[in-house]
This record gives C-alpha cells, sequence and structure tokens, in this order.
C-alpha cells in the first residue's frame, strides 16, 4: 500500500517513515510527486490546515494522503508561534530566525514560567474526499540556550523533563515514541491496517 506524505520537510519524511518501518506501507513524500498544486495553509487551526492539505493533495494524486499540521505553543506567549511556527520569522525564514525570534521573546520570561508544548494534527485523506483527523501532543520546557545536533525547528530548546534532554539530544526512535507526532500517528496506524487488510481482500 502506498500512502503520500503531503510534505516537502525531510526531517518530519524520515520521522514518519521510521514510525511506519514495521508496516506493509510504502511511504513517498511530494518530491515524487513535482506536478501537484501547492496547498495554502491559511487555516486558523493545526486541524483546519490538516485536513485541507490531505483532501486538496488525495484529489490531485489518487492517492492515500496523509498530511499534518504542527507546531509550537508556548504558554507565556499566548499560544504562539502556534500555526505558524514554520514561518514565525517571516515567510522567508527558516529554522534558525524562528528560534531566535522566540528567544527574543522569550528574554525576560523567568525559567519557571517557560512551559510549552509541541501540538500535532494528523490527517488521514482518500482520493474521494474521506477524511479523518488524529491528535497527539508533548510538553515542555524552553531552554535558553540549544542543545543537541539531532531534530529540526525548534527541536534544540525543547527541553522533555522527563529524559532531562532536549528533542533533539534524544536518539530518534525515543523521540518518535514520546513525540507529538509518534502519539498523532499511533492514533493512524490502525486505520492505516483496515485499509491494508482491505487491499488484500480485494
Amino acid at each position: 500500500m502506498r500512502l503520500l506524505v503531503a510534505t516537502g520537510n525531510p526531517g518530519k519524511l524520515k520521522e514518519i517513515r521510521r514510525l511506519l518501518a514495521n508496516n506493509p506501507v510504502e511511504v513517498v513524500g511530494l518530491t515524487e510527486y513535482p506536478d501537484l498544486p501547492a496547498v495554502v495553509e491559511d487555516g486558523d487551526t493545526f486541524a483546519a490546515n490538516a485536513r485541507k492539505k490531505a483532501t486538496e493533495i488525495a484529489a490531485a494524486s489518487g492517492c492515500l494522503t496523509l498530511a499534518d499540521d504542527s507546531g509550537l505553543v508556548v504558554d507565556a506567549l499566548g499560544g504562539a508561534p502556534g500555526v505558524i511556527s514554520a514561518r514565525y520569522s517571516g515567510l522567508d525564514g527558516d529554522d534558525e530566525a524562528n528560534n531566535r525570534k522566540l528567544m527574543e521573546e522569550l528574554h525576560e520570561v523567568p525559567d519557571d514560567r517557560r512551559q510549552a508544548a509541541f501540538h500535532c494534527v494528523m490527517a488521514l485523506a482518500e482520493p474521494g474526499g474521506r477524511c479523518r483527523t488524529f491528535e497527539g501532543r508533548i510538553a515542555g520546557r524552553l531552554l535558553r540556550e540549544p542543545r543537541g545536533e539531532g531534530g529540526f525547528g525548534y527541536d534544540p530548546y525543547f527541553l522533555v523533563p522527563e529524559y532531562g534532554k532536549t528533542t533533539a539530544e534524544l536518539p530518534l526512535d525515543i523521540k518518535n515514541r514520546i513525540s507529538h507526532r509518534g502519539h498523532a500517528l499511533r492514533k493512524v496506524l490502525p486505520v492505516l491496517q483496515e485499509y491494508d487488510s482491505a487491499d488484500e481482500k480485494n
């Protein structure tokens, strides 16, 4: 069974491939479908953006499609950066610029008020339009200095208290098990297995 993951982010695709490694699913990214239209993520919630990406890409590709919208929600910033996590510093910004802006915004916030959480909503859409969503979350605290070489985005600043490490320091297998994306994808798995069973019967 082929599953198109509606992302051009290689880090995100790598995580999803690893999470689905023991399942009979061929995971492909948008690079294998270069002619698909770009989807404008203009929703005001993670769920709205995930649904839009999944349904539009599924319809255009004719392939079962998984899309996610995820981001960092910081209590002291009223939930920012939220749905604009990937473009927090502007449309031309990158991870470094986003992290720099985040640290500037949190400069005067004391350590005991730097709570944050990564949120993820995954949407699984069929070419015919049916779409289901699944949510995941991981709570942590934001450091003042980056730690770790792995991950991407805000990972070097996001401390997971139970491990005493940032998500950039954790081995990928552990990160996948506890991450917001991992929690959401584990809810998707039984549905993918249903599709696989149906394919075997047909």
